[in-house]
């Protein structure tokens, strides 16, 4: 069988301005016979309480839907809010928030089989139109779950625009790791019996390109947004095109999940994580970091790893462990084990901006 018969597209990725305000329209435009069907709301306590007015709106327009607050983002949480959607006859979850809330939702969606409307609150990272979920376990501990990826993504500027900074330069950091990714894939590839997927490949790399080479610089520009969040949606079909996370995710996700397993006491989102480690996975590939640290600096993404608590033998230890935390995914660690001497050059590069 031809493996592009399996994938699924999102009927709908609206980015509108003030897009919240009118969702059920936009809805109506593309899948209107889900106008009627009983709803459900799905965020968090404090982002409730911030957009209060919106998510009632929202509430409103899909016949009085039922304001979930949601605690963890965890595997339980997910299937519980599935039980109550299969129970109550839900027909459509939307989820409105974070990475937290939208792979929560969006996992729900997958068990119960219900219509997923994903509404992001922030652009922090590639997961809005993935098809994975990073859920917790148990503890802290987190697993990547493979679920359907949203039926409609709908992005309202002005949101983003109010969203804070850190939370879009992680969405940027997410989208410009792709870089190395893209070269671990093909290692990958060239060294197992593991095909690429062309069209993927176009795809990431296209996500890519357009922020990469985007003219607007200014993160809080509609031009800027709209190509950063079309960026991020054709990362999420990129990997669900392949099938796995291949096309967005290489060595410098294996350095950001390193620090989630074994640093959680290191605050640092997903997105930023993944911009550090991509500087240093550019140098173990034999590539020249500086066009990535150019961008990074020109938007002001701090890459000096002490900024977030990480020390010279913190950072070794890192990558240390990133060849470890995902047996069996050929990457550039596989091929390069950079000793104390090159990883303490690497860091003072990082720190003094290079």
């Amino acid at each position: 069988m031809n493996q592009h018969t399996r994938f699924n597209l999102p009927i709908c990725l609206a980015v509108e301005e003030d897009a919240f305000f009118h969702s059920d329209e936009i809805v109506k435009r593309y899948i209107p016979e889900m106008i009627g069907q009983k709803a459900i709301v799905i965020s968090e306590e404090f982002l409730i309480g911030i957009y209060k007015e919106k998510i009632t709106d929202i509430s409103r327009d899909f016949g009085d839907a039922e304001i979930y607050a949601m605690g963890n983002a965890s595997f339980d949480e997910a299937v519980a809010i599935a039980k109550k959607v299969c129970v109550e006859e839900i027909k459509i979850i939307i989820g409105i928030g974070g990475g937290r809330v939208l792979d929560t939702a969006k996992y729900a969606a997958h068990i119960s089989k219900a219509v997923y409307i994903c509404m992001p609150t922030s652009l922090s990272n590639d997961s809005l139109a993935s098809p994975f979920s990073v859920l917790e376990t148990s503890g802290r501990t987190r697993m990547t779950f493979a679920c359907k990826i949203p039926t409609v993504i709908i992005v309202d500027t002005n949101m983003i625009i109010n969203a804070p900074v850190g939370q879009t330069l992680s969405g940027i950091g997410d989208t410009i790791a792709k870089h190395t990714a893209l070269f671990d894939w093909k290692l990958s590839a060239s060294k197992s019996a593991a095909m690429i997927d062309d069209f993927a490949y176009a795809l990431s790399r296209m996500s890519y390109d357009s922020v990469y080479h985007c003219d607007e610089k200014d993160m809080n520009s509609r031009v800027f947004i709209r190509i950063l969040s079309r960026a991020l949606v054709m990362g999420g079909l990129a990997m669900e095109i392949a099938g796995s996370s291949r096309p967005c995710s290489g060595s410098e996700h294996l350095f950001a999940h390193a620090i989630e397993e074994y640093y959680p006491e290191i605050k640092i989102s997903h997105g930023i994580a993944v911009a550090l480690g991509s500087i240093p996975a550019c140098i173990f590939q034999g590539q020249d970091p500086s066009g990535i640290i150019d961008y990074f600096r020109i938007h002001g993404l701090e890459t000096a790893p002490g900024k977030y608590g990480i020390n010279k033998d913190m950072f070794e230890d890192i990558w240390e462990k990133a060849r470890t935390v995902r047996p069996g995914r050929i990457t550039i660690l596989d091929d390069v084990r950079p000793d104390r001497v090159q990883l303490d050059e690497i860091y003072e590069r990082m720190e003094a901006g290079e």
